[in-house]
C-alpha cells in the first residue's frame, strides 16, 4: 500500500513542532534539530517539515511505496507520460536510505517517489541536477 507524502519547508522548527503535534494529535515519530516527520495512519501520510532559510511553505509532494515492486510501478507509469524523470537509487535523504525518482508536473510542483530501506545518521547532501527547470540541493530540501 503506497503513502502519500508532503514536505514542507518551515521558518522555525520548534513552533511548526508545537503546530503539527496539536494538529495531529501525536508527537512526531522522528525528531532531529532541522527536521521532523509523522507516520500518520489516519489520513495514511508521511509528513515531513524541515526547517529552511530559503523559504517556508510546500517543499514537494509524493509517493513512498512500501517495496520496490511498487516503486518500480509508478516509475514506469512516469516514463509512461513522457515526463523526465531523475532516479536516485541509493540516496541519503532526511535521515533516511531510500530509492527514489524525481519528477515535476505540469505547472513544475516537485513529485518524488520512492521506497525506504534504512536509517541514516545525517540529513544528507545530495546535490540533485535539473529536473525540470528547477534544480534540487542539500537532499530534498
Amino acid at each position: 500500500m503506497k503513502r502519500f507524502h508532503v514536505n514542507v519547508s518551515v521558518a522555525d522548527l520548534e513552533q511548526s513542532v508545537e503546530f503539527y503535534k496539536t494538529l495531529f494529535g501525536q508527537e512526531p515519530d522522528l525528531l532531529k534539530d532541522d527536521y521532523a516527520k509523522w507516520m500518520l495512519e489516519d489520513p495514511r501520510v508521511n509528513f515531513a517539515i524541515s526547517q529552511s532559510s530559503r523559504s517556508s511553505g510546500i517543499n514537494h509532494i509524493g509517493l513512498q511505496a512500501d517495496t520496490l515492486d511498487e516503486l518500480g510501478e509508478i516509475q514506469g507509469r512516469l516514463k509512461q507520460a513522457g515526463t523526465q524523470t531523475f532516479e536516485q537509487p541509493e540516496a541519503e535523504c532526511c535521515y533516511a536510505r531510500s530509492s527514489k525518482t524525481w519528477v515535476q508536473d505540469p505547472d513544475a510542483v516537485r513529485w518524488e517517489t520512492f521506497v525506504t530501506f534504512g536509517q541514516s545518521t545525517h540529513y544528507g547532501d545530495d546535490d540533485l541536477p535539473d529536473v525540470g527547470g528547477t534544480t534540487l540541493s542539500r537532499c530534498c530540501a
